[in-house]
């Protein structure tokens, strides 16, 4: 098999693997890699080069960066700037989608999300509205905001190691805001005025607790005082309004609902669906207890109520309850899930966590913030978040400031800039030693290690010049804007089904490859993969952002489609004629 065919295999499965997510992506990242090494397409001595990248050190200092800012007290400012919006919702997702964008032109789009999230979730329950109308535009609104600078977004840093292999020199801080600036404003003002209202409606009820999207899947255990016991089932049913019985276990068996004359016993265990307050309700007037819950009621004075989503990086991801050892590891009960609507056949403790799932927890009151950051498990409401002193938030902000700074103005590259700025907050104490390790995405850095050899392979075996090449015989009924079009929306598809920067990682080469076919400088081609990387927004797979409000917002699948669909088309429209405007399609001397 010659190296052309063989990268093109690799790259192929390796796509497959990514959109069916069957293998974690960092590990599909590493089995490319290998299989790269043994086909002879990646030299056994150059085959980690990929984690020495400028790329991935970057990546890692701006996770590092933005722990700081949150440690600082950015969220609590943010968060008070929000509480003054009022209670127009078109207002309010304008500035919640625009502080989001914001905060991802400079700190990780996740991370921007995600201190945002209960930001939101607040101001939801004080609108007494669902927070589905908000947590969407601005998943869409932390994707736009990383178009628009280097740091902004991994794919961005990825092309601009791209164009240094090229051009012997990377793209600059804000070589990406002409044409990212422009669609995120587009984009935001759009989602603001117009997108979010074709945002499903999910119905919320006034004066329920916080996440009312979905009931919670829970287990109740029928105690020997419970007035529940000795009564029949079809009799305990009919006097419950909100709640849904899914389910009787008696002596670890299920028992048939359909029994009429079935009759609950002390002991038995009762699987409901319901919200959190029918629940509490229910357990409290007749005497129950929850499943893995001592207390006879589900609050007490040293215990607190927690509802916290499962995030994409979390260690409960693919994990269950009884695993996890939840009470003895962290002195946690989980006492329900709320997963889009559905039940289960299998017991609570032994459901497998997936990405948006929220769990409602008791945690011991003086532990929440330190049990939810050691389970990576991102609260849905504000809950005592130190303030931070105002003297932290000034020096986090100003050394960010200094190391963007110097690095647009040439004084030092991008990831040597941003990784002294990162140093200098771990020497103030802005971010301790345990939050670095904690707080890098070490599932992307191994992606980014991993997949830029292959990247490089695919592009010295002649694989992605074969591609361009058949693009570039189309130019006789295409033309050069035309195939930029397609070009980008080629990228866009495999975006909303692929990670971004391995999106990125497959595509430059092809843009690359273009460019010099054509004759013409390649910057155009380049940042445009990089814009249309980040353009997943059709699918909840495609991107983290989308993935983490999956849950929260109660969305479902084919939701993201109806806003997504307009907003892909808006990037088009502003993209492709701002990138022509700033970076022509200039002839450059073939060697």
């Amino acid at each position: 098999m010659n190296p052309e065919t063989s990268i093109l295999v690799i790259v192929l499965a390796a796509l497959i693997l990514f959109a069916t997510s069957v293998i974690r992506y960092d590990l599909v990242a590493m089995i490319a890699l290998l299989a790269c090494v043994v086909a002879g397409l990646v030299p056994v001595d150059e085959a980690f080069n990929g984690f020495s990248n400028p790329a991935v050190i970057t990546v890692a200092a701006v996770l590092i960066i933005s722990r700081g800012l949150e440690n600082a007290g950015l969220v609590a400012w943010l968060g008070r700037l929000a509480n003054r919006v009022g209670d127009r919702p078109t207002a309010q997702v304008a500035v919640m989608t625009g502080l989001t964008a914001l905060m991802s032109a400079v700190i990780n789009n996740v991370g921007a999300l995600a201190l945002m999230i209960p930001v939101a979730m607040d101001l939801a329950r004080r609108s007494e509205r669902s927070p589905s109308y908000l947590l969407m535009p601005m998943a869409f609104g932390s994707l736009l905001g990383g178009m628009t600078t280097l740091i902004g977004t991994p794919p961005n840093l990825i092309i601009a190691a791209f164009r240094t292999r090229y051009a012997g020199e990377s793209f600059g801080m804000f070589d990406f805001t002409p044409a990212g600036g422009a669609v995120a404003v587009v984009g935001v003002a759009f989602i603001s005025l117009i997108g979010w209202r074709l945002v499903p409606r999910r119905e919320s009820q006034h004066n329920r607790a916080l996440f009312e999207i979905d009931k919670y899947s829970a287990e109740v255990f029928v105690t020997d005082e419970s007035p529940v016991a000795g009564q029949r089932l079809n009799e305990f049913s009919e006097s419950l309004s909100e709640i849904d019985i899914l389910g009787v276990v008696r002596d670890r068996r299920s028992l048939d609902l359909r029994n009429r004359y079935l009759r609950l016993n002390a002991g038995d265990v009762l699987r409901l669906r319901a919200e959190p307050r029918d629940l509490k309700e229910l357990v409290e007037k007749s005497r129950l207890r929850i499943s893995g819950d001592k207390p006879e009621k589900l609050e007490s004075g040293d215990m607190e109520l927690v509802e916290a989503v499962v995030t994409p990086d979390s260690m409960v991801k693919g994990r269950t309850a009884r695993s996890l050892h939840l009470r003895y590891r962290f002195g946690v009960n989980m006492l329900a899930l709320s997963r889009r609507r559905r039940s289960y056949a299998l017991r609570l403790k032994d459901v497998r966590f997936k990405v948006g799932d929220v769990l409602l927890l008791q945690i011991p009151a003086d532990k929440v913030r330190e049990v939810l950051a050691s389970l990576q498990l991102l609260p849905l409401a504000q809950r005592d978040i130190p303030l931070g002193q105002t003297r932290r938030l000034i020096a986090a902000l100003v050394c960010f400031a200094v190391a963007i700074a110097l690095s647009a103005l040439g004084f030092g590259s991008t990831a040597v800039c941003l990784a002294g700025a990162a140093t200098i907050l771990v020497i103030l104490n802005v971010v301790s030693i345990r939050d670095v390790y904690s707080s890098i995405d070490w599932p992307i850095i191994v992606l980014l290690g991993a997949m830029i050899p292959v990247g490089g392979a695919f592009e010295s075996s002649g694989a992605a010049a074969a591609l361009s090449s058949w693009l570039v015989d189309a130019r006789a009924f295409a033309g050069p804007v035309l195939l930029l079009v397609i070009l980008m929306v080629v990228t866009m598809f495999l975006s909303d089904i692929l990670n971004n920067a391995a999106t990125a990682i497959v595509m430059a080469p092809v843009a690359i490859g273009l460019a010099e076919n054509m004759g013409v400088s390649p910057d155009a081609w380049l940042l445009g993969v990089a814009i249309a990387s980040s353009c997943a927004f059709l699918t909840p797979i495609g991107h983290q952002s989308n993935t983490l409000v999956l849950g929260p917002g109660g969305y479902k699948f084919t939701d993201y489609f109806w806003l997504g669909i307009w907003v892909e088309l808006l990037v088009l429209a502003t993209s492709v004629p701002m990138l022509l405007w700033f970076w022509p399609f200039e002839p450059v001397a073939q060697p």
